[in-house]
C-alpha cells in the first residue's frame, strides 16, 4: 500500500529486474487482471507495477472525490505513485479506463518510455468524439451510473471481460467494490471535455505508442481508432486480434503477451 496525495494505492509487483511497467486496468476492474502477465515471462522479465486505481480494488477511496475522480486526477495519481516508488522512467500498458488514464499522463509527465493501450479508443474532447469512438451498448451506461444493482454488477463484470473469457469470482468482486463516485464522476468529467484532448496526445505522441484491441471488440469503434493518422504507431499499425473481445490480456494472454513482451523489446 502507497500512500498518496489522493489515496491509499494498493499495488502489486512482479519479480523481474527489467524495465518497470505500470498497468493501469479499467473502470471497475482492480491490479488482479493482470494476472497473467505478472506471474508469467512478461513478469519475470520486467518489473511490472499494477495498481489498484482510487475507488477501486483495495485501494482507499479518494480523500477528495472531485479532485480524482477524472482522467486527469487519476494520471496525477498514478505519476505520483510511480514517484513514489522511485521510478523516473518506465512503459505503460493500459486497458479500457486504464488506456484514456495512460493518454493523459502523456500530457502531464515525461516518464512514459512507452505505452500500450488496448480497449481505449483516442477519442477528443466532449460527448461527440465519445460517441464517434465507442459502439452504442448497456455496457456504456452502466459505466457512468453510481449505483448497480445485483443483476448489474454481475452484467457489467461478465461483458467487461468478454462473454468467451474466463470469469473468475473477483472479476464480480471488483465490479461491487468499486466506489460508484468514481464511475459517475469520472464519466461525467470526461463527457464534458475535462482533461487533455487525448486525441492530439496519441496523434502526436513523441513515444512509441502501442494499440492492440480485440477485433470483436464490442464496445470501441475499431474503424475509428484506425482511421487516426498517428505520429509515432508501434509498428505503424493497430493490431487487431481476431475473434477477441474487449480484454485480450486477460482473454488470450498467450497471444496478447506476444505483443507486449515485443513492444517492450522494442523500448
Amino acid at each position: 500500500m502507497i500512500e498518496t496525495s489522493h489515496a491509499g494505492i494498493a499495488i502489486t509487483q512482479s519479480s523481474g529486474e527489467g524495465l518497470p511497467v505500470l498497468m493501469i486496468h479499467g473502470n471497475s476492474s482492480c491490479k488482479e487482471v493482470f494476472r497473467n502477465q505478472l506471474e508469467g515471462d512478461i513478469g519475470a522479465t520486467y518489473r511490472c507495477i499494477a495498481m489498484d486505481l482510487p475507488g477501486h480494488g483495495a485501494s482507499g477511496d479518494a480523500a477528495d472525490a472531485e479532485r480524482t475522480y477524472s482522467m486527469p486526477g487519476y494520471a496525477e495519481a498514478a505519476i505520483e505513485l510511480m514517484g513514489a516508488l522511485g521510478h523516473e522512467r518506465y512503459a505503460m500498458l493500459g486497458w479500457s479506463l486504464g488506456g484514456h488514464i495512460g493518454l493523459e499522463m502523456l500530457a502531464q509527465t515525461d516518464a512514459i518510455s512507452g505505452l500500450m493501450i488496448t480497449g481505449a479508443p483516442p477519442v477528443g474532447r466532449g460527448e461527440e468524439q465519445l460517441s464517434a469512438g465507442f459502439l452504442p451498448s448497456e455496457h456504456m451506461g452502466l459505466a457512468g451510473q453510481k449505483d448497480f444493482s445485483e443483476a448489474e454488477i454481475d452484467a457489467y463484470a461478465r461483458a467487461t471481460c468478454g462473454v468467451n473469457a474466463p470469469f473468475e469470482p473477483f472479476l464480480r468482486e471488483a465490479v461491487a467494490r468499486t466506489d460508484g463516485n468514481a464511475r459517475e464522476l469520472m464519466l461525467g468529467s470526461f463527457a464534458r471535455g475535462v482533461g487533455a484532448n487525448q486525441q492530439k496526445s496519441a496523434i502526436n505522441a513523441q513515444i512509441p505508442l502501442a494499440i492492440v484491441n480485440g477485433a470483436d471488440e464490442p464496445f470501441v469503434n475499431n474503424d475509428f481508432v484506425s482511421s487516426l493518422t498517428y505520429r509515432n504507431l508501434w509498428e505503424e499499425q493497430v493490431h487487431l486480434m481476431e475473434g477477441i473481445g474487449h480484454a485480450p490480456f486477460w482473454e488470450a494472454p498467450d497471444a496478447f503477451d506476444t505483443y507486449l513482451k515485443r513492444f517492450l523489446e522494442s523500448l
